[in-house]
């Protein structure tokens, strides 16, 4: 009996440890409300202020532990240089992503897109147009045309799309009649037609939609949120209102110099130059030491108003150039903002001293503007008019200067030139000042 009981225990045991082995290979079950999802906006214009914007929530999506990421995007494009770091945020996130065409990705919103592990688009939805232009709305130069396209094609080739329709998308010599897109016409790709060349992976109505088609629909969905700051930034370090902060900053301490004290222009100047450096300091394009050289610069400027020499001005103007090129990494476009901000104050420069007859007020507390003249009643000498025509005798030689009497008065004369010798009658002709000239007079018979 007992040899009985121990052999089923021995069965049972067996059994029980196959099942607890077997339990791994066992389908699993699991809620996806254990799931996180993040979803990360990216919308307006693209500049270094949506930078940090994407900087932060992806390193947020990051640490929380994020199932999926997906970047809801809906843009008219923007900087090129903005838009090739963000895709190196977007390629080099550790968590799968995502990019959710809603409405549009035009331009860098394309390329950003293509730079997601999946592309879902919106029945509506369009991606491409993704020339480069310049500032002015003109065809960038050759060299960097060639640069986005090489970009556009990088960007389609690193999650294996075919390269030609990203090519054409910023190319318009490319030849793609199938897209709708014949030679002289840049690729913009709709639902449809970025599904069928393999550059979207489907259309769905809404986010909602999209989580359910990838198996998120119980996921913990977690949107981020722009911060006041970096809505601030983002507005700041816009390439339209950088030019109109920097013209405000300089206008208005231009302004202020024809004004008497400190008012309302230098404040809106200063205040001005202060948005600029804020907006740049958050969007994580300038720093601490980009603040300080500007300050020193003002220092420097201001100091060479009272030091002559002029070289404390050309420091302190250099000083501040540098600062306002250091706060960005768009060189041409803060050297264009700069021109813009320089022709801006040299016009109301020449309308207040030439149309309004303004003058620099700040030179009348530097510089001393009284004068001693006749009109005041200041006199450096009398002056003795009332002698001329009088005659009297030398008592020296004038060789040509010395004395003569004029009316039993001594008085100091210069001959005009001539030599004249002592006790010889002389006539006052001329008086200037302390300056009395005598011409002799010589007898006739």
């Amino acid at each position: 009996m007992m040899k009985k009981v121990l052999r089923i225990s021995y069965v049972s045991a067996f059994v029980l440890a196959l099942i607890l082995s077997a339990l791994p290979l066992l389908p699993t079950n699991t809620s996806s409300a254990e799931k996180l999802v993040h979803v990360i906006p990216v919308n307006g214009t693209v500049e270094k202020g949506l930078l940090s914007f994407i900087n932060r929530s992806i390193q947020t999506a990051e640490d929380d532990g994020a199932d999926l990421i997906v970047f809801d995007i809906h843009t008219p494009g923007g900087l090129v240089d903005a838009a090739t770091e963000i895709a190196n945020k977007f390629e080099g996130a550790s968590v799968p992503t995502v990019a959710f065409v809603n409405s549009q990705a035009l331009s860098a919103g394309a390329y950003l897109a293509l730079y997601a592990d999946q592309i879902y688009m919106t029945p509506n939805a369009s991606m491409g147009a993704a020339a480069v232009i310049t500032g002015d709305g003109s065809a960038a130069e050759d060299k960097a045309q060639s640069f986005w396209l090489r970009e556009m094609q990088n960007a389609a080739e690193s999650n294996g799309r075919d390269p030609k329709y990203a090519i054409g998308m910023a190319d318009k010599d490319v030849d793609l009649p199938d897209v709708g897109a014949p030679k002289g016409d840049l690729v913009t790709l709709g639902a449809s037609s970025a599904l069928e060349v393999g550059y979207s992976e489907g259309t769905v109505a809404n986010l909602e939609a999209l989580l359910s088609e990838l198996g998120y629909e119980d996921a913990e969905v977690v949107t981020s949120e722009v911060t006041f700051a970096e809505n601030v930034a983002r507005f700041l370090t816009n390439p339209v209102v950088v030019p109109i902060l920097l013209s405000i900053g300089s206008l208005g301490l231009v302004l202020e110099l024809y004004s008497p004290g400190f008012g309302i222009p230098g404040a809106m100047g200063i205040s001005a130059l202060l948005l600029f450096f804020y907006g740049h300091l958050v969007a994580g394009l300038a720093g601490m030491e980009t603040i300080i050289l500007f300050v020193v610069g003002v220092v420097l400027i201001v100091l060479e108003l009272f030091v002559p020499g002029g070289i404390l001005g050309i420091l302190g103007l250099g000083a501040v150039v540098t600062s306002f090129f250091l706060a960005t990494d768009d060189i041409a476009g803060m050297g264009l903002s700069l021109l813009i901000a320089m022709l801006v104050t040299i016009i109301a420069m020449v309308l207040l001293f030439t149309v309004f007859g303004k003058k620099i007020r700040l030179f009348d507390r530097i510089v001393l503007r009284d004068s001693t003249n006749t009109e005041q009643g200041y006199v450096s000498n009398v002056s003795r008019i009332e002698l001329v025509g009088q005659e009297g005798v030398t008592m020296t030689p004038l060789r040509p200067a010395g004395t003569a009497v004029i009316n039993e008065e001594r008085i100091d004369v210069v001959t005009e030139g001539n030599f004249i010798g002592a006790n010889k009658k002389v006539r006052i002709v001329k008086a200037e000042g302390s300056r009395i000239v005598v011409r002799e007079i010589h007898s006739v018979e």
